[in-house]
């Protein structure tokens, strides 16, 4: 089998990089996985593509933050295990740097993890398994722009999609919310952000996040918005009390909305 002319960082330790002359189009990579031997097994087998190197690599969530703020990389292969929320941990990353794309590893199939993730902007989502073959292509698929999953994956999302699309209003069961659950949901669908609610309930931004979590999993969302348009849908608001907004230093109070703010709610994240 061929080599490359260019060194690759066999040698690298968690969280160093290496800066290897790069030519036009050559996919730079940063490995973040918690296993040594699986960070060294792709190095080398990227060493043997003309077109991929690994600029860098780490074995924690905080080496991965680093490397992608100090290194420029397209792409960054991330081990869901490295984050206790690799949902959330996703949207970080893409915020931290726009033009950095990530292809998820999981341990095994994990179809609601898989959905998340690709809710939150994962352009890729890899079973550990997976052929060098085909993560090969993967990157090089992720680094044209496009989404790349395992076909069984696909068929978990379109699934998702269908059902979501195809569903009757009022077919989901119906749930029950605490007091303080329809309170938190009624300050969401007028458009108030966490710190906002966290200040008219009388809590913290983390019990908020919390408490919004919960109600997602009741209701089956997956975000801000969709939580919007559930309750819309379902009216799940009405009979809730709507939480007045505070008095402006001109003591006119704005007027409240009569129907949830989808538009708002959709500017939030899932928490």
């Amino acid at each position: 089998m061929g080599s490359t002319s260019v060194s690759t960082p066999v040698n690298v330790g968690p969280g160093e990089v290496v800066q290897p002359e790069d030519g036009k189009g050559t996919i730079r990579v940063i490995v973040a996985d918690t296993q040594a031997i699986f960070r060294a097994g792709l190095r080398k087998i990227f060493a043997l593509e003309d077109d991929i190197r690994v600029v860098g690599q780490a074995e924690s969530l905080d080496q991965t933050v680093t490397a992608i703020q100090k290194f420029s990389a397209d792409i960054v292969i991330f081990e869901a295990a490295l984050a206790p929320n690799p949902a959330d941990t996703v949207s970080d990353l893409l915020r931290q740097s726009a033009s950095c794309r990530l292809v998820v590893v999981l341990q095994e199939p994990d179809q609601e993890m898989t959905l998340d993730l690709f809710r939150r902007g994962a352009h890729g989502i890899v079973w550990r398994e997976v052929e060098p073959e085909m993560l090969v292509e993967c990157l090089r698929k992720v680094a044209q722009g496009e989404p790349w999953l395992e076909s069984r994956a696909v068929a978990w999302v379109m699934q998702a999609y269908r059902t979501q699309g195809l569903r009757p209003a009022g077919s989901r069961p119906k749930v029950s919310l605490t007091p303080k659950e329809s309170l938190i949901v009624s300050c969401v669908t007028q458009g108030m952000k966490n710190k906002e609610i966290a200040l008219r309930v009388g809590t913290t931004e983390q019990v908020v996040k919390n408490y919004l979590r919960k109600v997602y999993d009741k209701l089956g969302v997956a975000d801000r918005l969709e939580l919007a348009l559930y309750c819309l849908n379902h009216r799940v608001v009405e009979g809730t009390a709507q939480v007045k907004p505070a008095q402006p230093p001109n003591g006119h109070a704005p007027a409240s909305p009569e129907t949830p703010n989808t538009s708002a709610a959709a500017s939030g994240s899932r928490s």
